[in-house]
Order: structure tokens, then sequence, then C-alpha cells
């Protein structure tokens, strides 16, 4: 966004402002303010000149204003703030509470895209940006500070006093002193997504012939029906989706299928592949009919409720007492029915080969969202999106049909991962299909240099399953699965899975369309804040860790990044057991305050009391 509205504030003797005004274009309004008043600059030579300058250019100049209180009708696009400081010897935490009220300020004023630049000398920020960086105590925490008014820090560059020649900086100390810019840094702020925006949504669904509805699990908060597979859709998973299949087209004709809603009865289908779906955690939704609302669910979408399209589901209702006719059905009480999320495409294999379409010798595709439960890891998540490969072939042609498609997966996958490298030659990435135990199955390993300390092994991408099936006897199948998530991850250098699902538009504008390019974020160096908690255990209950993660992910709304077993204690006379977790609290595309943060953790306590019948110590 080009700024049209300047705002500067805490403008000692006016020399930025008078500096900053010959580069700009006349039609910007620039609005320098003070915090002194007009009287204290008459014995300043620089000051009066400067001022002089401003007026000729029809700078609106204001005094005595406060930085901590711009309430003004107006919006800025970009708001200066230069070396702020308390004075004297004001330590960190004044300087610290300063900012903290000059970010909530901005709030105010700032207009929607706007920026909010603030310089700080070297090491005050406290960020890996600067050199040497301080101790975190010891800083003034600005990014902590800015998350207090709802922004993130979206840039860091080092402060040019050549961009601005004739600007001469005062203050330090109250004194006719500058400080000191050698390796002074300006941190550039905007605004977050608020957390308010972040609840469950409700969904409408038909299932033969009828309609239900459900809310969304508070795990999977914001990731149902993104529909980031689905034209016009330019998200990056899309783009590598679409590479990925085009590429193995040219080695067989290619069938894509439409993919069935993510919904699964009781039970499910036998699946052939020897991956325990069944036995994978799962979701599970409860969807609801009402039958004195039928002119709700058959007319038109309410606006706080979004319609899943059928995709030709293979999902059939289970059996309920509602509907053979008991009294509750007649006098239309709401029906509940219970189904799971699938947790993996392999549970559409079996009507995918059985159909008498299917033809030996095609690639199907398939290609859609997953979902199961897991533990709070950094390359582990609860929703992917994954593309399924099937290929038949006749047993005397499993040479000629199925090693020709992993050589050209193989050498489609390491040419995705290894575009963003290119500038970096000390990196490296390569891609091995991992034998298994069984002695005919693959995992799809990814080993690479660059993906930081959290991952200290191979990374699985995918796997390759082969199959015979008892109906085909003369045939042999194969089912390659990749998950695009961890695809896209590496193939466009991204270190959070959770941006993938962002809702903040500035995360596709950073990618050119159908381009594999490095992502740039634009939310750096995050805080993050550690709780800790210990509960007893109930005896009567098993203590289900898995379960733990799931609560804890529901409640932080995907703001706990790490959970770290501490200890265990056992009471030497009640025999009575303890636990003690760690929780690291941090976002990649938001404001966390620190209040947030403990107001979650405050909830976490009280849902795993109700959930998992421990008692918080």
């Amino acid at each position: 966004m080009v700024p049209r509205r300047l705002l500067l504030v805490g403008e000692g003797n006016f020399s930025f402002a008078a500096s900053l005004i010959d580069g700009l274009d006349p039609d910007v309004s620039v609005t320098a303010t003070g915090f002194q008043h007009r009287a204290d600059l008459e014995g300043d030579p620089v000051a009066l000149e400067n001022l002089r300058r401003l007026r000729e250019r029809g700078v609106e100049v204001r005094f005595g204003v406060d930085c901590t209180q711009l309430a003004d009708e107006r919006e800025f696009d970009r708001i200066y703030f230069n070396f702020p400081h308390c004075g004297r010897k004001a330590g960190v935490a004044k300087n610290r509470e300063l900012l903290a009220k000059f970010f909530q300020s901005c709030a105010d004023v700032l207009a929607k895209e706007g920026e909010v630049h603030v310089a700080l000398c070297r090491g005050q920020g406290g960020t890996p940006a600067d050199k040497p960086q301080r101790e975190w105590h010891n800083s003034w925490q600005v990014v902590a500070m800015a998350a207090l008014g709802g922004l993130i820090l979206s840039d860091v560059c080092p402060f040019s006093c050549e961009a601005v020649p004739g600007y001469k900086c005062t203050g330090y100390r109250s004194q006719d002193r500058p400080f000191h810019i050698e390796g002074a840094l300006t941190y550039i702020f905007t605004q977050s997504l608020p957390f308010e925006s972040s609840r469950p949504r409700t969904f409408r669904v038909r299932l033969e012939d009828r309609w239900f509805y459900f809310t969304e699990p508070e795990a999977l908060l914001g990731k149902l029906n993104r529909r980031f597979l689905e034209a016009p859709s330019c998200h990056p998973i899309r783009t590598i989706n679409e590479k990925l299949i085009a590429e193995l087209g040219k080695t067989f004709p290619l069938k894509r299928l439409r993919c069935p809603l993510p919904l699964l009865s009781q039970g499910g289908p036998s699946v052939l592949p020897p991956v325990a779906c069944d036995l994978l955690p799962t979701f599970w939704i409860c969807l609801h009919e009402d039958s004195s609302c039928s002119e709700l669910l058959n007319g038109e979408i309410t606006e706080d409720m979004e319609e899943i399209p059928d995709s030709g589901s293979e999902c059939t209702l289970p059996k309920s007492p509602a509907r053979d006719g008991c009294k509750a059905a007649q006098e239309g009480v709401c029906e509940q029915v219970k189904l799971r999320l699938r947790p993996s495409l392999l549970v559409h294999a079996e009507p995918v080969i059985h159909s008498p379409e299917f033809l030996p010798g095609s690639l199907y595709v398939l290609s859609g969202p997953v979902f199961r439960k897991c533990h709070i890891l950094p390359f582990t998540m609860p929703a992917f999106h994954e593309t399924l490969f099937i290929l038949g072939f006749n047993r005397n042609t499993k040479e000629s049909c199925l090693l020709p498609l992993l050589d050209h997966l193989k050498d489609t996958l390491g040419n995705f991962l290894t575009q963003t490298l290119q500038e970096d030659s000390s990196l490296s990435t390569s891609v091995d299909f991992v034998l298994q135990p069984n002695g005919k199955d693959y995992v799809i390993h990814v080993k690479s240099l660059d993906f930081g300390p959290d991952c200290t092994e191979n990374l699985i991408i995918g796997s390759i399953v082969t199959s015979t099936i008892v109906k085909h006897k003369h045939q042999c199948f194969v089912f390659v699965s990749i998950n695009l998530d961890l695809l896209v991850m590496l193939a466009y250098d991204i270190s959070d899975w959770r941006i993938l699902w962002t809702f903040d538009n500035r995360f596709l504008k950073r990618f050119a369309p159908g381009k594999i390019e490095h992502f740039k974020s634009y939310s750096l160096y995050p805080p993050c804040y550690v709780h800790d908690v210990s509960f007893w255990l109930d005896e009567k209950n098993t203590f289900d860790e898995l379960e733990f993660h799931t609560v804890a992910r529901a409640v932080s709304r995907d703001t706990i990044v790490s959970i770290q077993f501490l200890d265990r204690f056992q009471h030497p006379e009640t025999q009575q057991v303890s636990l003690c977790y760690r929780l690291t609290y941090q976002t990649c595309d938001k404001a966390l305050t620190p209040q947030l943060a403990a107001a979650m953790q405050s909830q976490f306590r009280k849902e795993i009391q109700r959930e998992l019948h421990v008692s918080p110590r």
C-alpha cells in the first residue's frame, strides 16, 4: 500500500519530519507531532528552522502531543516513532511501558493495512535481528509490547540516516545529545487478525436426501471446508498438487476422481492397504437434524452456517431408533448422528478399485483433506491435505508399471524440494523410499539440512503400499499417499504448518500463481510464553496423553507449540500419582499477549479437569 497519510510522533527538533518531506510526493499528507510545547523550542535555532520548512510545505505541526494518547478521528497509513525513551535514567521496564501504551494508542488511528515504524538503538528490541541480541529480560521486548496493541512485526531493516539527510536525533537522557544510532534498527509493525474472530463454525450437509448440521471440533478450528484444492484457489497446496499430478500424468493416463465428503460411518470400510485407518485416532462429530426446522435446513444458508457441497459421498447413516418410527421422531425432536472425520484417503481406495469403470494401467487420483488426532509437535498436524494415487496392473507387468511410477515420483519430488535451495548451495535435500519390514511397502523420507533444531530425524511425507486382492486374482495394486502440507512446507521453505491455514490474506499475496518460491513471513519473531501445569491422576480413569494434547490444542486455538513432560511424582503415603507438563504458547500469524496466554492456560486447567478427570494442583 502506498502511504498517503503519515503521522510522526515524538519529534524533538523536527529534523526527521523536515528531512522526510523532501522525498515525498506532494499529495502525501504529513502530520508531525512533538511532546514538547512550542515555547520549549524557542531557544533551539535548528528546531525553528525545521518548523519554518514544514510550514512552507503545508505540513501540519502539533505540540504537546502524548504518543500514548493518539485518539483522533483520522486514520494514518504510516506512523513513525524514532528512538522512543522515557527520559533520564529510565530503565527497561519504563520504556517497555511507553512502547506498550504507544502501540495500544496506535490501534485507534492506524488504517487497516497501515504500518507502524519504530526505530530503536542497537540491542533494545530484544529480537534475533539485534546484533548482539540482549537477554529477553534486559530488552525492551518490542514485539511483545506491540502485541498488546494487536500488532505483529512484519519487517526489520537498518535505520538509515542517508535516507533522511539532515536528521539529527536528540533527547538522550533528556539532554541535548543524540542517541548512538550505529547498528540501530527500524521495526515495521502491521495489524494482525483478532483472536475474537476465531470461533467454531456451523456447517450443514446433505446425507441420504436429508439435511444435517454440526459444529466443527474446537481442535480443528478453521480447518473444515477451506477448499484449498479447488479452483479458483491459488493456495500453494493446490499449486503443488497440480504440479505433482501433471508430472505423474506424463507417465500414465490420468483419471481424476471427485473426493467424497470427509465423513465416515462408525466402523468404516475394510481398507485393503496395511495402514490401519480404523485404528488411527480420529475426530468424532455429532450431526443434528431438526425436523421442526425444515424451512431452515432446506432453504437458504444462514449467515453463520456454511454448506459442505456433496461430492458423491460414500457415507451412509447408521441405523437409529428415531428413523425407525420412535415417538421422539414423530414429535419432531432433533435426531443426532455420530460420525467420524476420515483420517486418510485410503478409506476410499476400495470403492475405486471395485468400480466397474476401473481400468488397469490408468493412474487414478484422489485429493482432499484428512483429519486425525496427534501430539503437538513441529511437523505433525491434526488436519492436512492428502493426494492418493491408485494404479492397478497385471502381475506379469509389475516391473514395467511400478518402477516407472516410483522413479518418476522420486524425481518429481526431488525437483520440487530443490527449487527454493538454488540460492544457497550449502543446503541439500534428498528423497528416499525406505523399504518397510514386510519387504514390499515403502515410506517416503525427506532428508534435509534445513529442517531446524526441532527436527532431528527424516520427515515422512508419504507412503507407498502394494496389495493383491481376492476379487482381482491376476492384478496388483499400488497406493501412493502424499502429505501435501508437508511437501509445501519443504518446497516453499515454510517453517510452521499452521500458517497454511491462516485466514490472513497476506499469506496468499506472498506467492505468484503457479510458482514454487521461498516464503517470506509477515510475522517475525513472535514472543513465546511458558506455563507449567501439574495435576493428580484419577485412580479410576486411565490418563490419555493424546487427549491431553487434543484438549490443549482446542483451548489454545493452536497457539501451543510445545508440550514437554517434566516430572512424575507419587505421594509416599497415598500413592497417588501426579504429572507435570510445560506448555509453550506462540503464534505464527497473530498478536498473542501474555494476558491471553495466561487466560488460555487457566481455561486449560479447567478443561482437563472436566474432560480427563484429573485434579489440577
